[in-house]
């Protein structure tokens, strides 16, 4: 497993954790031991631009997200996309379809097995759309 894909996982971790109990992600991991915080440099860009860029992230799941509120959505699932979005949107140093991948691999592992087709659909329709939003 690439030290991406463990940062990622650690990062939905702390974001799923968060989630569940109404925290900051960011919070979660500075309470944390140091022996826990692996790859700690790419958490911590993801934690950081998912929490900046999370207004807008939920926005666009909620928009692209068909027939899904994001109260109604699999809190692993919420997770994933928002990491992903923020990679996709955000980082212009990763290819989109990386982390569209990822986000599949990472969804097949730990969610349903139509989470990963319901995450790729969402994802998909966002990245050929990505040239039109401001952002």
């Amino acid at each position: 497993m690439s030290a991406r894909r463990k940062a990622r996982k650690r990062a939905l971790d702390f974001l799923y954790e968060a989630d569940i109990r109404g925290a900051r992600a960011l919070d979660l991991y500075a309470t944390r031991p140091a022996e826990e915080l692996s790859q700690g440099d790419y958490v911590v860009e993801l934690l950081t631009g998912v929490e900046e860029h999370c207004i807008k992230i939920d926005e666009l799941i909620t928009t692209y997200a068909q027939g899904w509120d994001m109260d109604r959505m699999p809190a692993i699932d919420r997770n994933i996309l928002r990491i992903a979005l923020f990679e996709i949107l955000w980082l212009e140093t990763l290819d989109d379809q990386i982390a569209i991948s990822e986000a599949i691999e990472i969804a097949t592992e730990l969610s349903t097995d139509d989470s990963a087709k319901y995450i790729n659909g969402v994802l998909g329709r966002i990245e050929i759309l990505k040239p039109s939003f401001a952002l």
